[in-house]
């Protein structure tokens, strides 16, 4: 049974308080996402940086994102159990940490430590959205979750450019002395200007859930990022595939008997939660082509005849439109929910990313195609990342808002993963010689985009089966403590 505490005072009430709100939760959405792409700049100089191999520095990559893949849930979990703002400003404490660390950082171990526990603060955006569905007035919602929920592509977007430039203007460590201060700002101001949610779950963490969760996690996530280099069919891929997949069937019985699970299986089962986090799955997929695919052909040499031969910094400064853009559908994305339906909103912006690839297959021998093509693809994210928390906001419980809304994130990540290991064995198979040089061809190139724009075709196809909304019902719903979790359908 789920408890409601006092609310406490917010000062200035209204329109003024809720965007100050808004923009402190929106910023620290922004901050933890700028740590996807802080270390890009850096890989190719990481061996030398940190004198070690080429395959032992991409852990530097992957302990970020296994971090993250196990804290979201957890996080998310025990904002709803204990508070969501104190959760929020441990996991921004967390960032803080990891990024001193690795400013500190002259080898890789120190350094694989800085990025986990930076990885382990990207329960963040969850915890944000949940904190504004408790404390702000329906009409509000919608944007304001829209714009968090964008805020994890647009920290990526525009985090890239400005990392590239440091990283080749100044010393690397700065990145992460940057990083920190960002973390220290947007720390002290969640401490000072949110307040803390009066709504809590209360009971005890599912310590075995938890467990389980992040066993099955690490297993999967780290067979599909390393399984290129391991060999797909290798012993230890394969293994790591079967644990995951034991762990996570050991895992279901267990939080269904659990009387407080981790996860709660039976609303996670609801209609219109299972298909917006496998929409959500399919559709991370779909938006991390974008980040994989452009760097790449900017920077390949022009002798390839599709190469671009740019740097690093072009590389950002062609993709920094897209979190604009991104930014920029929030409000719009939102309208859309409100008049529609947040399940038409979902599904404009799949046909949006899927366009969005199309042009990319005809468009990409110059700079201005790819700026146009990436800020198509971010409308169409950003379009479709605002209505994913409204429709699971609108189906769960609001003692489980924070839990949900970390679930369906870390679906996302978990499709990005997938993404990322599928463009890489296409990339692999598909090749041109260069000289000595091996380099991925310009049809390789082409199947990625391809499969990205059929990815977000699928999440368009499983959109079209959530249930029909009556307009503006996700935001009122999400407001409501009154809300059991009930869907409105048509």
């Amino acid at each position: 049974m789920s408890e409601t505490l006092p609310r406490p005072a917010t000062g200035a009430s209204g329109p003024p308080r809720a965007n100050t709100v808004v923009a402190v939760l929106a910023f620290a959405g922004i901050v933890v996402s700028l740590m996807q792409t802080l270390v890009i700049p850096l890989i190719p100089r990481l061996p030398s940086l940190l004198d070690a191999s080429a395959s032992d520095t991409t852990w530097a990559i992957t302990a970020t994102l296994l971090a993250a893949a196990v804290a979201t849930p957890v996080i998310g979990r025990l904002g709803d159990m204990y508070g969501k703002r104190r959760m929020l400003l441990i996991s921004l404490a967390l960032l803080v940490t990891g990024s001193v660390v690795g400013a500190l950082s002259d080898t890789l171990t120190p350094m694989v430590v800085g990025r986990t526990l930076q990885g382990l603060a990207a329960g963040v955006i969850p915890l944000g959205i949940s904190i504004m569905r408790d404390e702000l007035p329906a009409e509000r919602l919608g944007a304001a979750t829209a714009l968090m929920s964008a805020s994890l592509g647009v920290g990526g977007a525009l985090g890239l450019p400005a990392a590239a430039l440091l990283a080749e203007r100044a010393d690397w460590h700065m990145l992460f002395w940057t990083a920190a201060g960002f973390g220290v700002l947007a720390t002290a101001l969640v401490a000072r200007l949110v307040p803390e949610s009066a709504v809590r779950s209360g009971g005890r963490f599912d310590v075995a859930g938890a467990a389980g969760l992040s066993i099955a996690l690490v297993c999967l996530l780290l067979a599909i990022s390393k399984g290129a280099a391991w060999g797909w069919t290798s012993g230890l891929t394969l293994g790591l595939f079967l644990v995951s997949a034991l762990t996570l069937a050991l895992w279901g019985r267990w939080e269904l008997r659990s009387a407080r699970p981790l996860v709660d299986l039976r609303t996670t089962a609801r209609r219109q939660v299972l298909l917006t986090n496998l929409a959500s799955a399919v559709f991370g997929f779909a938006m991390f082509a974008m980040s994989l695919l452009m760097p790449q052909v900017i920077q390949l040499p022009k002798a390839t005849g599709y190469g671009l031969g740019e740097t690093m910094l072009t590389v950002g400064l062609v993709m920094a439109p897209s979190g604009l853009v991104m930014m920029a559908m929030a409000p719009l994305s939102a309208r859309i929910s409100k008049n529609q339906g947040p399940k038409v909103t979902l599904m404009i912006g799949a046909l949006v990313v899927a366009s969005g690839y199309g042009l990319n297959i005809a468009l990409m021998s110059a700079i201005w195609h790819l700026v146009l093509v990436s800020c198509v693809i971010g409308a169409g994210i950003g379009l479709a990342y605002g209505a994913m928390p409204a429709l699971v906001m609108a189906a769960v419980p609001v003692s489980e808002t924070a839990a949900a809304n970390s679930l369906n994130t870390l679906m996302r990540s978990i499709g990005t993963s997938i993404s990322s290991a599928v463009a890489g064995v296409v990339l692999a198979e598909m090749t041109i010689t260069l000289g000595s040089t091996t380099l991925p061809a310009q049809s390789g190139f082409r199947v990625v985009m391809a499969v990205g724009a059929g990815a977000a075709l699928l999440a368009f196809v499983l959109a079209s089966f959530l249930p029909r909304q009556r307009p503006a019902a996700p935001a009122a719903a999400a407001n409501s403590p009154a809300t059991h979790g009930a869907a409105h359908t048509g």
